[in-house]
């Protein structure tokens, strides 16, 4: 499998991971009335790339390149960790990283997964992944970025009922930005959260019956 190819099968929505059940935050904000539109839904995504996006993109650099350990309780654990205040919000990205790993045990049978533990963050994981398939890291930067972005943009097409058309043409309308997320992510690990987005995840685990995990 080619550099190139891993970057787009990583990419794609399809991938089995479990990420198709959680729309970071985007359900919690329609249900508030804070995304009821194209345009709000934009501003939302915009908002998800530069914080979420990027601090995990950051953070999946660090372990790419060996600079944050992926070991259970090492500094890629910790430093996610330190970034990601809601509980929620953590227990979503560990749910997203396990997923990333049992597929990657299929993948790249010869990675240490078992020194991840059961549950790693989806940015140490995808560091992980990176690593083992051989993308360039600002690559794996740009994974980690754009599921962040289509993942919520997915999720509010079905709650909102948007037209798919208008909601891809709208991911291709940010597709600039994040190229530019990832360039900045590929530089340093960034310290950064997003209190809005934090407080979404926290109502969200306690709303009756919702429909996405996250």
């Amino acid at each position: 499998m080619s550099n190139l190819t891993t970057l787009l099968a990583l990419a794609d929505s399809r991938l089995p991971t479990g990420g198709h059940v959680h729309s970071g935050g985007i359900e919690e904000a329609v249900t508030s009335g804070l995304v009821v539109d194209l345009a709000s839904l934009r501003a939302f995504l915009v908002r998800r790339i530069r914080t979420t996006g990027l601090v995990c993109a950051s953070l999946a650099v660090a372990v790419h390149r060996g600079a944050l350990s992926a070991s259970a309780g090492e500094s890629g654990d910790l430093e996610t960790d330190a970034r990601t205040p809601s509980p929620a919000a953590r227990q979503a990205s560990r749910a997203q990283g396990r997923g990333l790993v049992r597929l990657g045990r299929r993948i790249w049978s010869d990675e240490d997964w078992d020194a991840l533990g059961p549950t790693p963050h989806l940015a140490v994981a995808a560091g992980v992944v990176g690593r083992a398939g051989r993308l360039a890291d600002q690559h794996t930067a740009l994974s980690v970025v754009y599921t962040t972005m289509t993942g919520s943009a997915t999720a509010a097409q079905r709650l909102l009922a948007l037209d798919p058309g208008d909601v891809a043409a709208l991911t291709f309308d940010l597709s600039a930005l994040c190229e530019q997320t990832a360039a900045e992510a590929a530089k340093d690990v960034t310290d950064l959260s997003d209190p809005l987005l934090d407080v979404l995840a926290q109502r969200h685990v306690e709303r009756d019956r919702p429909l996405f995990a996250s």
